[in-house]
C-alpha cells in the first residue's frame, strides 16, 4: 500500500476501473494523492505487479461487512444426545424418541447413546435392539451415519435430518 510498494514499474488502474497502464510507484502515487486516495497492491505475484487506486478503508469496510453478511446466513448444526439403558421403559423410550424426532424437524443431527454398566455389558444384543428399534422408528424423520458403534461402555449412532 502506498510507500510501501517496491516494484519498479506497475501496473495501474485508477479508481473507476480504467487502465492508466505501466507507471513508476511514484507517478502513481502522486495520482493517487491528487484524488486523495490510497494506490493498494492487488497482485503482487503479476509481471508487472497489478495495484488499483481505492479508498482503502472503505475497500477493509465493504469487505468486513460482506463476511459478517455471510456469517448471518449460515446455520450451525448441532449434535444433541440423548442416552438410553438396556433396560429403558417403554414410556421413557417414547419420549426420548420424540426429542429425537424434535431435533430433526429443527434441523440438527441426534446422537442416541445406550449406556451399560457392570453385568449390563455382557448383554450388548439387548442394546443393538433398542438401537435397531430406534431407527426403524426414526427411518421417516431421520437418516443413519454409520452403523452403530461401542466406545468404551456405551453405544451410540448418529442421526441426521432428512433432506
Amino acid at each position: 500500500m502506498n510507500e510501501r510498494i517496491r516494484a519498479k514499474e506497475i501496473r495501474v488502474i485508477d479508481d473507476e476501473g480504467n487502465q492508466l497502464g505501466i507507471l513508476p510507484p511514484f507517478d502513481a502515487l502522486k495520482i493517487a494523492k491528487e484524488k486523495d486516495l490510497d494506490l493498494v497492491e492487488i497482485s503482487p505475484t503479476a509481471q508487472p505487479p497489478v495495484c488499483r487506486i481505492m479508498n482503502y478503508g472503505k475497500y477493509l469496510y465493504q469487505l468486513n461487512k460482506k463476511a459478517h453478511e455471510a456469517k448471518k446466513h449460515q446455520r450451525v448444526i448441532q449434535v444433541k444426545e440423548v442416552k438410553f439403558r438396556p433396560m429403558t421403559d417403554e414410556h421413557d423410550y417414547a419420549f426420548k424418541k420424540n426429542n429425537i424426532a424434535r431435533f430433526l424437524q429443527e434441523g440438527d443431527k441426534a446422537k442416541a447413546a445406550v449406556m451399560f454398566r457392570g453385568r449390563e455389558m455382557a448383554h450388548k444384543e439387548i442394546g443393538r435392539q433398542l438401537i435397531g428399534r430406534l431407527i426403524e422408528d426414526l427411518a421417516d424423520i431421520g437418516i443413519v451415519e454409520g452403523f452403530p458403534k461401542m466406545e468404551g461402555s456405551n453405544m451410540f449412532v448418529i442421526f441426521a435430518p432428512k433432506k
